[in-house]
């Protein structure tokens, strides 16, 4: 059946979608556990996080605002989220009957544009990242601009250097888009394998790229992973069948969120016998040091 059109003005639109989602869950009696300003809602057994109108959905990566967490989390179209949300949340909002899953699509690779000025251009302005760290990744093809929509793309190899992640972050001025592709493999999320005994594990790429902007002296022998979240799968995967890395450094963000997975992984890695440390940045991530670092030797 097709969908029922609705004309909504630009004022409604935006009033739907700055929803406090907190009321909104607590309105259909769903529980919810404050996490220092944020507040986390279960989606059966996966973690989302919720702070005022935006969500983001731990384990598959990706997020949005009311209009987006009606229509994912209660199967409805842009039309009748929209006309809940601005009746004000009220009455129970009852889930449609679930959309007919599809076969998972198979892992592609977002279609790559001819050139990467966009995302040289964002990542070596915006993020102030190095040069020729980000230029080693590029020529390996482990980042490159998408073709539609000029993203990011971070990708992740396996052993035998097949595509199977990949991370996309938005470029333009405004945006604050982030996800995996479809049907992406977490174990091989973004990763660089070097000879040296160490592995430095963060929670996104643009973490692992500035933490190396930062300490660039010899990095290509050490070994670099992108969780792109807070799971440990990359970390056990890199590590599989690679003898000589003997040290792992927990580098996830100075939040509540990424200490305690810095805590549960280094216990799974001290059970396991392996050494490790947590570092931990001084601001909250690790991007955020080093653009610190830029505007100080502009001073």
């Amino acid at each position: 059946m097709p969908t029922k059109y609705i004309h909504f003005t630009d004022e409604q639109k935006e009033q739907a979608r700055q929803t406090d989602l907190c009321e909104l869950l607590r309105s259909q009696g769903e529980k919810l556990k404050r996490s220092g300003s944020e507040y986390e809602w279960r989606d059966g057994s996966q973690k989302v996080t919720i702070r005022g109108n935006l969500w983001f959905h731990q384990y598959e990566q990706q997020g949005g605002d009311a209009i987006d967490f009606v229509r994912r989390f209660y199967n409805k179209d842009y039309p009748e989220a929209v006309e809940y949300l601005l009746g004000g949340c009220k009455g129970t909002l009852s889930v449609s009957p679930p959309i007919e899953r599809t076969p998972p699509k198979p892992f592609e690779l977002p279609p790559r544009n001819d050139n990467m000025r966009r995302v040289f251009a964002y990542l070596l302005s915006k993020r102030g990242l190095d040069r020729d760290v980000v230029n080693a990744f590029a020529h390996r093809q482990m980042i490159y601009e998408s073709a539609q929509y000029h993203n990011a793309v971070f990708v992740g190899f396996d052993q035998e250097g097949v595509p199977r992640h990949a991370n996309m972050r938005g470029t333009g001025s405004e945006s604050t888009f982030k996800g995996n592709a479809d049907s992406s493999l977490p174990e091989y999320s973004f990763h660089w394998v070097g000879g040296g005994e160490t592995l430095f594990l963060f929670e996104a790429p643009i973490d692992m790229l500035s933490f190396i902007s930062m300490h660039k002296q010899h990095w290509k022998s050490s070994s670099y992973a992108a969780a792109c979240g807070v799971s440990d799968k990359v970390l056990w995967k890199t590590m599989e069948g690679r003898q000589f890395i003997r040290n792992v450094c927990i580098c996830l963000d100075n939040d509540e969120t990424g200490q305690k997975a810095a805590q549960r992984i280094s216990k799974a890695l001290t059970e396991k016998n392996i050494q490790n440390q947590i570092l931990v940045p001084t601001r909250k991530d690790w991007n955020e040091d080093l653009l610190f670092l830029r505007e100080e030797d502009r001073k």
